[in-house]
């Protein structure tokens, strides 16, 4: 079979599909030399009203299946991220059943599960910081009431209303007093979503960093880490190095992974990735090699960084389609439809580009099916095969 992709420049290019399955294979151990989260996309019901501005209905067994396929390979789930369309499609109650169904999934299997803590059942516009910590516990108690490990997201709705740095280590404060166990800050950056823009109290990421470093210093034994998503590798190594002793930094650079979690003579980086969604396989292969041969991490993964800087090209929060596409070509789901319609985010070429850098990666368990799925995607889009 060949197959005629179209490229972004308008023309068309034959590309011959792979012939041979990926070879890797699922363990039966959770990673030690890295703690590694895979940030989980979430799987729509494709007959149910999907479209934008409607309650996200989800396909549970194909959902849930997906989280058992990432623990299979010894990595953490990441729940309720902004890679589960948190805050683009999928509303609080439908997070909340995800986050209760992932939390007794992971009970069963013995998998690692941390879950987002947000404001997003909020109205907009609030009145008041009590208004913002109440919302962060009402959430937070849901992830506790499973087990999960609570990851802080950012808040739009903070950012919207908070005039100081004061004001955010007031909210940030009382939420992580409250908190059980240990829990992950999350700074995602406004190429991730533009309503966060200004985070921490300023504009200057230096000042930014600052306060986040105090937040931390100040309630370090509530911390477990924070996840780092700006797609700045010096920025994020400079805030790896200001972090008290045994905090952790979480990469969430889905562009310089590779570097940031092989690290250098000063430390390094754990992960919680949304790349590491399709990655599972190649992930848990480099990381389970890093005692025995460190090199190992840079010679597996820095092949993928194309195929990930392609999918969380701008504009970045768009992300999420590529990753669902490449799941349904992978046979984890039976279709490419999302929750929002946020299916069609993403151009036709870009998504052909996707197939093929991810072809060439060998990352389709079954490659005759992968090619078969995109053939018919590009016939529906009009183009000949």
């Amino acid at each position: 079979m060949i197959l005629h992709i179209p490229t972004a420049d308008g023309s068309i290019v034959e590309h011959q599909p792979a012939k041979t399955p990926h070879a890797f294979e699922p363990v039966d151990t959770p990673l030690t030399e890295r703690v590694v989260f895979a940030a989980a996309h979430v799987v729509a019901d494709p007959l149910a009203d999907n479209s934008p501005g409607q309650p996200a209905v989800l396909d549970w067994d194909a959902t849930l299946a997906f989280r058992r396929h990432l623990w299979s390979y010894g990595l953490g789930v990441a729940e309720a991220m902004d890679t589960a369309q948190r805050g683009m499609g999928l509303d609080w109650p439908v997070a909340a059943e995800l986050i209760r169904r992932s939390g007794a999934e992971a009970s069963a299997c013995g998998g690692a599960i941390s879950c987002g803590v947000g404001t997003d059942q909020l109205a907009s516009p609030v009145s008041s910081l009590h208004e913002i910590v109440q919302a962060y516990l009402e959430q937070l108690a849901v992830v506790e009431e499973v087990g999960g490990q609570p990851i802080v997201m950012a808040s739009r709705a903070l950012a919207a209303f908070a005039t100081s740095p004061d004001e955010y280590e007031q909210v940030y404060g009382t939420v992580l007093r409250q908190a059980s166990r240990p829990a992950i800050l999350h700074w995602l950056g406004p190429m991730f979503d533009p309503a966060l823009s200004g985070y921490w109290g300023s504009d200057d990421l230096d000042k930014a960093t600052d306060t986040l470093v105090d937040l931390i210093v100040a309630h370090q034994d509530a911390i477990d880490g924070v996840k780092v998503s700006l797609l700045d590798a010096d920025r994020e190594v400079e805030l790896r190095r200001r972090l008290p002793a045994g905090v952790r930094c979480y990469s969430g650079d889905d562009f310089h992974y590779p570097e940031l979690i092989t690290g250098d003579k000063h430390g390094h980086s754990d992960a919680l990735l949304g790349i590491f969604d399709p990655l599972a396989g190649v992930a848990s292969t480099a990381v389970r090699q890093l005692a025995d041969d460190p090199a190992a991490v840079r010679r597996l993964l820095d092949p993928t960084v194309e195929f990930s800087r392609h999918l969380f090209g701008a504009p970045t929060r768009f992300y999420k389609t590529g990753v669902v596409f490449v799941a349904w070509l992978a046979g984890f789901q039976d279709t490419p439809r999302m929750v929002g319609g946020l299916e069609s985010a993403r151009s036709v070429p870009h998504l052909a580009r996707a197939y093929v850098l991810a072809d060439r990666l060998g990352l389709f368990p079954d490659p005759d099916l992968a090619a078969t799925r995109v053939r018919d995607f590009l016939r529906l889009a009009g183009v000949d095969q």
